[in-house]
């Protein structure tokens, strides 16, 4: 791999992120996050990528794109402070968003030569296999199963499956609460495979998206929601007031860049990213301008996992 790129240099590009992007009307379970930290009063800076120059890989998924012109990403978009699309301005924004960026920029394409592509949990590895994108960065769960049909770089994030509720919920404290509880997840998650197993004992509503199941819980058709924490958190902070994570994580869940299973230069180069910028501290300032909105105090992420 060739890689010729200055020094990443910290610029102010504040998360502006003051809208609703499902109307704004109350109780929507999209509700654009905030970009202050709560207890702050400013919002966490962004840094800004440097593109690199001369790139070479030996990549499938990296010549197609050369030759096209742009990364065709894989991404969610209604994810709070994770992968969140303003359906009024089309902006993304989030922590997998940017990891997305800083990557595209070692692979040297800029901001403008990204086209996102919204992949449903429930079809990413189809999307993946069939070349549909070049890679995806989607709170996507890595485990033995999965590797079968795709490739994986990282992990750089690891998370646990909770429960979101609504804020006044008393009864239930954790995953052994559920019982004969409404509880939805939606198709293609792990935290929804989990919590079908029949020692929990739970009434499962399967759907498509996360934002269809926290729309219920606020609506009270289903009494909890349960996926990723750092997920829920994003929600519970886009809910300020109605809803609340229980804060009891039941699972492990290392997120890694979803990528074809055989292209090993091009898992080999975003691994390399990955390590560069969590040495350098890119990762760590992106964590706070966007995940770490919601809450979430930072950790640092879990080792590479090279295979």
């Amino acid at each position: 791999m060739k890689l010729r790129k200055s020094a990443a240099v910290a610029a102010i590009a504040v998360l502006a992120l003051t809208a609703t992007a499902c109307g704004g009307k109350d109780g929507s379970a999209g509700d654009k996050p905030s970009g202050v930290k709560p207890g702050t009063s400013e919002a966490p800076e962004l840094p800004k990528y440097t593109v690199a120059t001369g790139v070479d890989l030996d990549s499938p998924a990296f010549k197609a794109a050369k030759k096209r012109g742009k990364l065709v990403i894989g991404a969610k978009a209604d994810q709070p402070y994770l992968g969140f699309e303003d359906q009024s301005t089309k902006e993304r924004s989030g922590f997998d968003i940017e990891i997305a960026k800083m990557i595209a920029a070692d692979l040297g394409f800029s901001d403008k030569q990204i086209e996102w592509k919204t992949v449903d949990s429930g079809i990413r590895e189809t999307a993946i296999a069939k070349g549909q994108v070049d890679y995806l960065v989607g709170t996507y769960t890595i485990n033995d199963e999965r590797k079968k049909q795709v490739g994986f770089a990282g992990p750089y994030y690891k998370a646990g499956a909770d429960l979101l509720v609504r804020k006044d919920e008393t009864a239930i404290t954790g995953k052994d609460a559920v019982k004969g509880k409404k509880v939805c997840s939606i198709v293609g998650s792990t935290p929804l495979q989990e919590i079908k197993k029949p020692e929990y004992g739970a009434s499962v509503v399967e759907l498509a998206k996360y934002s269809d199941c926290v729309q219920q819980l606020l609506t009270k058709q289903v009494d909890a929601v349960t996926t990723d924490d750092s997920i829920l958190k994003g929600y519970a902070a886009a809910n300020s007031g109605k809803l609340k994570v229980v804060g009891q994580p039941f699972t492990e869940e290392p997120y890694g860049i979803g990528l074809n299973k055989d292209d090993k230069v091009l898992r080999e180069a975003i691994n390399a990213s990955l390590e560069t910028h969590v040495q350098d501290g890119t990762y760590k300032k992106i964590y706070e301008a966007t995940l770490g909105l919601s809450g979430s105090d930072y950790t640092e992420p879990p080792a590479i996992e090279k295979y």
